[in-house]
């Protein structure tokens, strides 16, 4: 089935696609590390997850009659330097909270694009469902790290990577917004193209 898509919702699609991709190798290398266990487990299936969104993102890709852009940059690539290498597991787990949190808002933003395409719909409406998951699991490891850690620590923790990553989303809506423009052109998100 061959459809119109733009320019910038192809490369949107493929960004989605390449993040997914990355995720994927980053908990497979994490889930390998770890000692069996529920958070094996749950690192696993998390591993999965993504390796599947990034699937769908290619068979959606596939299906509207093109093929993926390629690209050399995650958006978790600029994790790093805007706020440093996680030290141990609750860290990577407190990154990774704030991260879905922006992917599911990310999500929610492109379900509101006027006219949305109804291949682009089902895919992120099909991975939307595993990244609410995703949060409730990380949630609850975190909370079971608190008497190694204590509240307070992973509390900052968190509030760190928050402003990281709203630091690296604006630097990427700001590099990329002729681009992502369309996310924003309608009524209910105008004036969101900040962050």
């Amino acid at each position: 089935m061959a459809s119109q898509l733009s320019d910038n919702e192809r490369w949107m699609m493929s960004f989605y696609r390449y993040s997914e991709i990355t995720g994927a190798l980053f908990f497979g290398r994490i889930a390998a590390l770890v000692p069996a266990g529920q958070l094996q487990e749950d690192l696993t299936k998390h591993f999965a997850d993504e390796s599947m969104h990034s699937w769908y993102w290619t068979e959606a890709i596939s299906e509207l009659g093109y093929r993926p852009v390629s690209l050399r940059n995650a958006y978790q690539d600029a994790y790093l330097e805007a706020a440093g290498l996680p030290v141990n597991l609750m860290e990577i787990l407190a990154i990774t909270n704030v991260f879905e949190k922006r992917v599911i808002g990310q999500y929610s933003r492109h379900l509101r694009v006027p006219d949305l395409n109804p291949v682009i719909k089902k895919t992120i409406d099909r991975i939307v469902e595993d990244e609410k998951w995703h949060i409730q699991w990380i949630n609850k490891a975190l909370k079971s790290m608190a008497d190694k850690y204590g509240d307070d620590t992973i509390n900052k923790k968190l509030q760190k990577y928050k402003k990281a990553d709203d630091e690296i989303y604006g630097k990427l809506l700001q590099e990329n917004q002729e681009r992502l423009q369309f996310l924003f052109n309608n009524t209910e998100n105008a004036g969101e193209i900040r962050s």
